[in-house]
């Protein structure tokens, strides 16, 4: 299974801002693999890729 990231870690790991990573949420372009209980988002690098790749797609 491959390791989960933070919001952090996915922003650095993609070479876009936090800030870039939250609106993607907002809008539902993305959404996390998981949700801890005091709400903060793990992340699938690979399924993010593939979500922005599809959505790319289909403009």
């Amino acid at each position: 299974m491959a390791r989960l990231l933070t919001s952090g870690e996915l922003a650095k790991e993609l070479g876009v801002s936090l800030r870039t990573v939250h609106r993607w949420i907002a809008d539902g372009l993305i959404e996390p693999e998981f949700r801890t209980p005091g709400g903060h988002t793990r992340w699938n690098v690979e399924a993010v890729r593939e979500r922005l790749r599809s959505a790319d797609q289909d403009h």
